[in-house]
Formats: C-alpha cells, sequence, structure tokens
C-alpha cells in the first residue's frame, strides 16, 4: 500500500510573527489524518512569551490576553508537541508541515530557549510539505501558493477559517493526498526516497527564489534572508548566518562605501549573485560572503 494511503499526522504552529528564530508559538496542532482511521486532531494554546503584535492577532485572531487567560505554560505545550511528533515519526507515520522550514525551525528554537529537549535530537522524521510538492509538481503556474490558495487549486477541504491551527494541519494533509493522488510517481517513492528528493527540490525552488529577489533593484539585501534549508534550519547554521549578518556588509552599504546593486558570477556558488562593490573594483557576494578581484 502507498504511503498516501496510510495515516498522515499534520502539524501547523500559529505564532507571534513570521521570525522563527525569535517569535513564539501561540496556538498548535498536531492531527493524525487519513489511511481508513478517524481523525484524531490535538490542540494547544500557550501562554505567549512575548507581547503577540497587532498583525499577528489580526492574522490568528489571539490577542496576548486571550492566549495568557486560555494558554498552557509555553514550556509544557512545546514538550507535549514535541511528544506526539516523536511518537507519531516511531510508528512510522511521516510529519505534514505547510512551509516546514517556518514551522520546525521555530519550534526547535522555542525548544531550545524553553529547556525542552528538540525535536531534531530524538527522531528525525520524514517530513512532507506541500509546499514543495505543489512548486515541483506545477512549477510554472502564476499565481500566489498561500495554504488557502493550495486548497483551492488542488480542491482541497479547509474546514473552516485559515490560520486556525486545526483547519491548517488537516487542510496540508489533504493536500499532500490530493498532490499524491494526482501525481502517481511521488506514490512509487517510498518516504525516505520523497523526503530526500524534497531536500533537494526545495534548494532548487529557494535558490531559484533567492536570485529572483537579487535581480530586483531594492530588493538585493532580501535575498539574504532567504535560506536554502529544509524542512529546518539547523541552529547552528543559524547562528552563522546571524554572526555573518552583523559583520562587514549590511554595515558597508548602510554607510555608503560599497554598491549592493552589482549583479556578477560568483566564484564558490558558481551562478550569478547579486554582489557588494568596493571603490577599487572588489566584489564580495551577498549569498555567500566571497570576494573576487574586480577583473573575475
Amino acid at each position: 500500500m502507498s504511503w498516501h494511503r496510510k495515516p498522515l499526522v499534520g502539524l501547523d504552529l500559529e505564532t507571534s510573527g513570521t521570525d522563527p528564530e525569535r517569535d513564539c508559538i501561540v496556538t498548535a496542532a498536531v492531527v493524525r489524518w487519513g489511511g481508513g482511521h478517524e481523525t484524531d486532531p490535538r490542540s494547544w494554546v500557550a501562554v505567549p512569551e512575548v507581547e503577540i503584535p497587532a498583525d499577528a492577532e489580526a492574522v490568528h485572531g489571539w490577542s496576548t490576553a486571550a492566549a495568557t487567560a486560555q494558554g498552557a505554560p509555553a514550556h509544557e505545550v512545546v514538550a507535549e508537541i514535541i511528544e506526539a511528533l516523536v511518537a507519531a515519526s516511531e510508528r512510522g507515520l511521516p510529519i505534514v508541515v505547510m512551509n516546514a522550514p517556518f514551522d520546525l525551525t521555530l519550534l526547535d528554537r522555542a525548544a531550545r530557549r524553553l529547556g525542552v529537549r528538540p525535536l531534531a535530537e530524538r527522531v528525525t522524521p520524514y517530513v512532507l510539505d506541500p509546499r514543495v510538492l505543489d512548486k515541483q509538481v506545477d512549477r510554472y503556474r502564476k499565481g500566489r501558493r498561500r495554504l488557502e490558495d493550495l486548497c483551492t487549486h488542488w480542491c482541497a477541504s479547509l474546514q473552516g477559517p485559515a490560520h486556525d491551527s486545526q483547519v491548517d494541519a488537516l487542510a496540508a494533509c489533504d493536500l499532500v493526498y490530493r498532490i499524491a493522488r494526482r501525481h502517481t510517481w511521488l506514490q512509487r517513492k517510498t518516504l525516505a526516497q520523497l523526503h530526500d528528493a524534497q531536500q533537494k527540490w526545495a534548494v532548487q525552488q529557494n535558490a531559484s527564489f533567492r536570485d529572483y529577489l537579487a535581480r530586483q533593484p531594492g530588493r538585493e539585501l532580501e535575498a539574504m534572508d532567504v535560506r536554502l534549508d529544509w524542512p529546518m534550519v539547523p541552529a547552528a547554521v543559524a547562528a552563522a548566518l546571524e554572526e555573518h549578518r552583523a559583520d562587514p556588509l549590511a554595515a558597508m552599504h548602510a554607510a555608503g562605501e560599497v554598491d549592493a546593486a552589482e549583479y556578477h558570477y560568483c566564484t564558490r556558488e558558481r551562478t550569478t549573485r547579486a554582489h557588494a562593490v568596493t571603490a577599487d573594483g572588489r566584489r564580495q557576494c551577498w549569498g555567500c560572503g566571497n570576494e573576487t578581484d574586480g577583473n573575475q
């Protein structure tokens, strides 16, 4: 029996913001879906570690006061989410996460911050990401690819308002099932093969988006924030990136010492990238920091 006809376990987090390194969990859901079994949802509300900004509240509807009144301590919520994912992974069930690098990275950082053993130190789950799968099977389709958009395109069920963690987790599972049902070559892969394939596809997809941003005047610096890691940005990688961010290029650009609008070939990444160019013609790649002489 193909993996898509067995149970899937969906994960969704609603958070205090869009920075997985610093923002916190507000609500979460882990749901077992499909495979001929009754749907088994679990949901949490966490006492937020920070004030929930108005723009985040407008998305998911949870204020700081409401989450504090109804929520459990954040470390307990994070621990229970990870326990649920570990149990599913040990049973061989895949974890379905829309835009996995955001949710899984944020969950990892929350665990480390709150003294909970991170998921990555306990199991290595097979992850299925409808965002990556959709882009791979229909890469040239125009239009937005938010969860709501994918549900409309794939005729998947969105049983309630978007940005409700349980609704979104269930919808992500339905999306993965429908994508696999339509593209039978995905069914022929094992979960291990499909996980590895998504890692490669995600790198290609994110690199393409990073190149696009780097070519847009005024958006070159945004390209630096596009990570290629999937399904999670490792903590060590994030720390190295943060250290790199703090040193030369951003400060040089802010001081007017370099021009960020030049676009050149990077000998390390072996592709064209946005470069900072100094007065003497030296070039430094905005993506990896590699420096070359002006005539290269």
